[in-house]
């Protein structure tokens, strides 16, 4: 399976839209573009393994594989990319603005059972983040 992240960069956040195979599944937020520095800005765009994973924070989750210099990327609810995450990526059912989003838990909830319905058939997950913007100043207003 295949899903791509469309993204849209902005100075306070990424907002992105995931599809897989050309039909909607949810929006997304994330930290800023600043170079791939830890915990401060969101992954290069590129082409990732995604697997299942549990933490005593987030229960059972996603985690994206072999992220250049980066480890612990995860998809998991949140609202506000600036004020709750570190790197990850957090689906949400509405975006509300940069990096801001509503309804983070229930899209969530749709997306991992989307995706561990395809693990638990021995699938394997490909996420190709990319953006229509390959110079990330162009979209910075």
């Amino acid at each position: 399976m295949i899903l791509i992240l469309n993204r849209t960069y902005f100075t306070d956040g990424t907002n992105g839209k995931l599809e897989c195979e050309g039909k909607f599944i949810c929006n997304t937020i994330e930290l800023p573009w600043k170079n791939n520095e830890t915990q401060v800005s969101c992954i290069p765009e590129g082409k990732y393994c995604i697997r299942k994973r549990y933490s005593q924070k987030f229960q059972w989750h996603l985690e994206v594989l072999e992220v250049k210099n980066r480890s612990l990327i995860l998809f998991h609810p949140a609202n506000n990319a600036l004020h709750e995450l570190k790197g990850c990526i957090a689906p949400v059912t509405k975006l509300s603005g940069p990096g801001l989003g509503l309804m983070s838990r229930k899209a969530f909830t749709s997306l991992k059972a989307f995706i561990y319905k395809a693990l638990d058939n021995n699938e394997r997950i490909e996420l190709i983040i990319q953006s229509k913007f390959k110079n990330y100043e162009k979209n910075y207003k």
